[in-house]
């Protein structure tokens, strides 16, 4: 009895030691944006390398701010977030309910053709796609990084929220039915709110991928009032000399709400990421 227990601790102490190696591994490079964020310049490319700012220099974040319309690209980045968000989230979830549970003729063959454009890679699209928009006007607008979020929603969103719905008692509609409710009602009702996980897990992928999108808003915004952030901190990349202080600096404001919105909502995120929904 001894021998298994002490297996189990040497088994518990090797996974959380492992766990905790790669833990600040891959904290490392967040460590050092901030680190390099507070240096001044003469620290920055210092041999031997100094991993802490003496002294910080706070000051590098408000000549960062200073250094390009920050605030302005910022409310583009948080405009498109929301957006994107409220359009996967609602048209996505309408397809997954109609795909999981209506009836209709040709149901699993569309769903089936909807899962095979996951393998179509993006670059495949972005000519067909830019010439469309150009020929719609829609150059130098938001509306080809808003419109598409609000016309299915996306495959990888509609398999996610659809094999969730599949696990949803088909019991809870059919009362529902029987008590003359209807479609709609039933949806947004019963099935919505039972898939508060599903639907926080595409909301938080949305998030993730609006804020860091980079070539989306290079190829269709050419007006720089309405870059998001993700391009103005190109912007501090210079033809010969970069100020990475100021650089990282930025880069650390751009990257704080999402390290908010991690440790604010981390179990909504981990009850997201455990989805008890299985392939059926």
């Amino acid at each position: 009895m001894r021998s298994l227990n002490r297996v189990k601790s040497i088994r518990s102490v090797t996974i959380y030691g492992v766990l905790a190696f790669f833990s600040v591994v891959y904290l490392i490079p967040l460590f050092w944006m901030v680190s390099t964020s507070l240096k001044p310049d003469s620290q920055i490319m210092s041999i031997p390398m100094q991993w802490f700012p003496r002294p910080p220099q706070w000051e590098n974040y408000g000549k960062a701010v200073e250094s390009f319309p920050f605030f302005r690209y910022f409310f583009n980045t948080v405009f498109l977030t929301v957006m994107n968000v409220l359009g996967n989230t609602v048209t996505a979830s309408l397809v997954a309910y109609s795909f999981s549970k209506l009836q209709w003729r040709g149901r699993n063959l569309l769903f089936y053709i909807t899962i095979a454009t996951m393998f179509i890679p993006g670059q495949v699209l972005i000519i067909p796609v830019y010439i469309l928009f150009t020929q719609l006007g829609w150059i130098n607008t938001y509306l080809p990084l808003i419109v598409p979020a609000f016309c299915g929603g996306g495959a990888f969103n509609i398999f996610l929220l659809r094999q969730f719905f599949i696990s949803i008692p088909d019991e809870l509609m059919e009362s529902a039915r029987i008590d003359g409710a209807s479609e709609l009602r039933i949806f947004t009702r019963i099935v919505l709110p039972l898939s508060k996980p599903a639907l926080f897990t595409v909301a938080l992928f949305t998030v993730v991928f609006t804020w860091n999108d980079f070539f989306g808003p290079l190829i269709y915004l050419h007006d720089p009032s309405m870059w998001t952030l993700a391009i103005g901190l190109r912007g501090f990349q210079q033809q010969y000399s970069t100020n990475w202080n100021l650089l990282m600096a930025a880069s650390t404001l751009t990257a704080l709400p999402l390290i908010i919105l991690y440790f604010t909502a981390q179990d909504k995120m981990m009850r997201g990421f455990t989805l008890r929904a299985g392939i059926r």
